[in-house]
C-alpha cells in the first residue's frame, strides 16, 4: 500500500509527458532584438514569451531559432519554418507572407534628463538643440527630412551606451529611441542613480509596428494566422498582452544573474 502514492505520481509524471509530446510543434526562426528577443534573456525576451503563451493557449509547443536575420527571413520563406518574428510590414514581403495582426509598437520617443525639463509639439519645438544619435540610424522620413534641414545638431555614435553616457554629461539635449530598447541599455550600463536621472517624453517621435510573418509556401499558414490573430485579440482585450510589456519595464526579461561559487571553507 506505501507504494500506491509513488505509482500515481508515476503515472501522472508520465502524463505529463505525453501531452507535452502531443502538441504539435511550431518552428519559429528569430534575429537577435533585445530586449525583446535573445538568447541571452529570459524567455528569450518579451516578444518571444508572448508567442510562445499565446499559442501554447492554442495547443503548440514552440521552438525559436535564433539566426542572422536574412537568413532567419530567406528559411521561413522557403518553408523550413512555421513562422518567422518580428518584421516591419513591406510589400514586398507579401510575396512571401502572411502578416499577422500587429505584434509590436515600437515607439520612439526623446530621452532627456529630469533636471532640464523638456516638451515638444512639432519638430519646430527642437530648433537649436543638440541630439545624440545612432550611426546611419533612420528615425522614419519626416524626422530624418527635419534632420537634413540642419536646424538641430545631431551627434551620432555607435551605441546607446555612448548616447546616454553624453545624454548624463549634457553634452547633448535629447536622445532619441525606440523606448523599451532604450530602457533595457539603462538597466544593463548604468547604475540606479543615474537610471534615475534620465526620463522620456511620453509623445512618440515615431510608432514602428511590427509582425509575425507566416510562410506563403506552408499549406497550413493560413489557419494557423487566424487563430494566432484570434488568441492576440484576446490577449488584448483581457489586459493580458499589457501585462508582458509591464514586466519588460521592471526589467523581468534581464538575464539571470551568474550564480557565485560557492567559498571555500
Amino acid at each position: 500500500m506505501k507504494c500506491k502514492p509513488l505509482l500515481v505520481a508515476v503515472c501522472l509524471l508520465f502524463g505529463v509527458f505525453a501531452q507535452a509530446s502531443e502538441q504539435p510543434e511550431l518552428k519559429i526562426s528569430v534575429g537577435d532584438w533585445p530586449p525583446y528577443l535573445s538568447e541571452d534573456l529570459q524567455h528569450n525576451g518579451v516578444i518571444a514569451h508572448l508567442i510562445s503563451d499565446l499559442l501554447a493557449d492554442e495547443g503548440y509547443r514552440v521552438s525559436f531559432q535564433f539566426l542572422p536575420w536574412p537568413r532567419a527571413y530567406s528559411s521561413a520563406a522557403a518553408g523550413r519554418f512555421d513562422a518567422t518574428a518580428v518584421w516591419m510590414h513591406k510589400n514586398d514581403r507579401e510575396a512571401d507572407f502572411f502578416f499577422s495582426a500587429p505584434l509590436l509598437d515600437e515607439q520612439f520617443v526623446f530621452f532627456h534628463l529630469k533636471s532640464l525639463p523638456f516638451g515638444w509639439r512639432s519638430f519646430a519645438d527642437l530648433t537649436g538643440m543638440k541630439l545624440g544619435g545612432g550611426l546611419k540610424y533612420s528615425y522614419g522620413p519626416d524626422f530624418d527630412a527635419f534632420l537634413a534641414e540642419g536646424k538641430v545638431k545631431i551627434e551620432r555614435v555607435s551605441s546607446d551606451q555612448q548616447n546616454f553616457d553624453k545624454l548624463l554629461k549634457e553634452r547633448v539635449v535629447l536622445y532619441p529611441q525606440e523606448m523599451h530598447v532604450g530602457y533595457a541599455s539603462l538597466r544593463s550600463h548604468f547604475s540606479a542613480a543615474e537610471q534615475a536621472r534620465i526620463t522620456h517624453h511620453p509623445k512618440p517621435l515615431l510608432i514602428n509596428r511590427s509582425y509575425l510573418m507566416l510562410p506563403k509556401s506552408l499549406a497550413g499558414s493560413p489557419a494557423l494566422l487566424e487563430r494566432f490573430n484570434k488568441r492576440l485579440q484576446l490577449y488584448r482585450d483581457s489586459g493580458r498582452y499589457q501585462r508582458y510589456f509591464d514586466d519588460l519595464k521592471q526589467g523581468k526579461y534581464q538575464p539571470e544573474p551568474p550564480t557565485s561559487p560557492a567559498s571555500k571553507e
